[in-house]
């Protein structure tokens, strides 16, 4: 099993690239099941969640052809309409592939989702919608089963703006009769390119981006060909960002955008962060010294819960007493004992953590838990003193791609080795 070795203490320096989105990467995957073409994907990222979905449309009967970054999908030869519980255990965004199964064959067996283990996250939101729409589902011996001779749209309310609700709903909806309008719709930017992305096709779809969303279904099967590329992934960017601030150093972040993460950046001008921002790339400038906030996670747009971890790592290196709220999943803070393990002073209160800053981390052994946690600890290793080792890092591989070439090339020293 992988680890990473990180010798803290050294200023970062240079330009970072950000590879496409994950999240945007997955839900344009699962759209493929609605083509009786070909569909290509350009600058895929070589995740384990990406690759995770690859088998999972196979076992579908997609053929996919693979060359460098570049993804060739054809779902004309769908012989499967079953995601079988070995593939969707480690991946909660394999439940996207109901929707689209759905609306096209009428039928569809998808095993509940696993993934990180940083709440219940229930499907219960998506599959409201899919009745809502006409199908009858029923779950038996972990198994989601769906079947509807024709959805219907219609007008549904999303009793929470879940963003895999929306893009099942968006997804079911393709090949619905008449209009489907969602209300309370997820509005996150990754949203907005699964919109994008239908559009190129040729589905009608307006109000991405705000909490209404239509989305006029076709009569006939998506035949003709898609070229596309998914946007930069917004949490990466992020990361780098807080990268760059926690080790004080000037780093431009190529395929940064403010407006994908306003509130983000909201919160860290607050802190005394400056920054200079251009239409695909931000340059993080050094600072005095930051100093505490308080943060409260929310739907986009909202501050997103998956830059909570990082940024309550930032947060261990401000001066004062910070507050972070996670409002999102009720167990998001698996982060907080390896980061006391590190020296930070964190106390628990319910949903909140209350962080009191120090002068620097210790180096430590300490363990991946999550997605987002993974990432948490690698900034506090880049601004350690002394070496952390950082095991289980194969939860950091699904969202996050070469992160240690891409810390490298800035001047990290960091390194994988096995074992």
């Amino acid at each position: 099993m992988d680890k990473l070795l990180v010798e803290g203490g050294n200023k970062l320096k240079g330009k970072v690239s950000v590879s496409a989105s994950k999240n945007a990467t997955l839900p344009i995957m699962a759209a493929v099941l609605l083509f009786d073409s070909s569909v290509s994907l350009k600058d895929i990222p070589e995740l384990r969640d990406v690759q995770t979905m690859v088998r999972l449309l196979k076992s579908l009967g997609v053929e996919v052809q693979v060359e460098n970054s570049n993804y060739q999908f054809s779902g004309m030869k769908i012989s499967s309409y079953t995601a079988t519980y070995d593939l969707v255990k480690t991946m909660r965004a394999s439940v996207l592939v109901l929707g689209p199964l759905l609306s096209r064959f009428g039928e569809a067996k998808v095993s509940l989702p696993g993934g990180c283990a940083i709440g219940t996250r229930p499907v219960d939101i998506h599959l409201d919608v899919l009745e809502q729409m006409g199908a009858e589902i029923k779950i038996e011996q972990g198994y989601i089963y769906a079947k509807a001779k024709k959805l219907k749209g219609c007008e549904v309310n999303l009793s929470f703006p879940s963003v895999g609700a929306t893009e099942n709903a968006m997804l079911a909806a393709v090949y619905a009769e008449g209009t489907t309008i969602l209300k309370n719709a997820a509005q996150e930017p990754e949203i907005i390119d699964l919109a994008n992305f239908l559009k190129a096709s040729g589905v009608e779809i307006s109000g991405e981006g705000t909490s209404m969303i239509q989305v006029k279904g076709v009569e006939r099967t998506i035949n003709h060909d898609v070229v596309y590329a998914p946007m930069k992934d917004r949490i990466e960017a992020g990361t780098f960002v807080i990268a760059g601030l926690i080790t004080n150093s000037e780093i431009m972040v190529e395929g940064c955008r403010k407006k994908d993460l306003e509130s983000f950046f909201s919160v860290l001008e607050s802190m005394g962060a400056t920054f200079e921002f251009g239409d695909f790339q931000t340059k993080v400038l050094s600072h005095q010294g930051l100093k505490a906030t308080d943060v409260q996670t929310a739907p986009y747009p909202g501050y997103p819960t998956d830059l909570q971890a990082q940024m309550m790592s930032l947060m261990c290196l401000s001066k004062g007493a910070s507050v972070m709220s996670e409002n999102i999943f009720e167990n998001r803070f698996m982060h907080v004992p390896e980061l006391i393990r590190m020296g930070a002073k964190i106390k628990l209160k319910h949903n909140s953590a209350i962080i009191t800053g120090i002068e620097k981390f210790k180096g430590a052994p300490v363990m991946c838990t999550d997605l987002r946690a993974s990432a948490a600890l690698v900034l506090a290793a880049l601004a350690s003193e002394g070496e952390t080792q950082i095991q289980r890092v194969y939860h950091l591989d699904r969202g996050y791609e070469k992160i240690e070439q891409k810390l490298t090339k800035l001047g990290a020293k960091i390194s994988r080795v096995k074992g």
